[in-house]
């Protein structure tokens, strides 16, 4: 770090500081951090994004997607799942998946999104 991104003199605001510790304590932080966390796989977020263009996608259909074994996006699917990102139904011996929400499929069209006009605007 540089003197130039950084306070040269320690002070702070102590009613702001409060006020949003405050609001900090009523959010649920952690749960955003293993949302992000999920999604910060490559494999787990070419899938999130396969099921943003197709609305459901049995496990074969995503691994070659992704390009990988069945066992792998198995894996990379049980832990979206368990992260409620994603949901699954079986039909006989297939299993599909589709996004849990559509908030979900929100957020990874933003994120695409701002990384489109940030590589523009750079």
């Amino acid at each position: 770090m540089s003197k130039k991104d950084t306070c040269e003199v320690y002070c702070y605001d102590e009613e702001k500081v409060n006020r949003i510790q405050a609001q900090l304590q009523k959010e649920d932080i952690a749960k955003i951090t293993k949302l992000f966390k999920a999604l910060a796989d490559e494999n787990r977020s070419k899938a999130c994004y396969a099921l943003c263009v197709d609305e459901e996608l049995c496990v074969c259909d995503i691994a070659n997607i992704i390009g990988s074994s069945v066992a792998t996006a198995s894996h990379h699917l049980r832990s979206l799942h368990k992260q409620g990102i994603v949901k699954y139904r079986k039909e006989g011996k297939l299993a599909f998946y589709s996004l849990k929400d559509k908030q979900v499929k929100q957020l990874i069209l933003t994120g695409l999104t701002y990384r489109q006009e940030v590589n523009m605007n750079v």
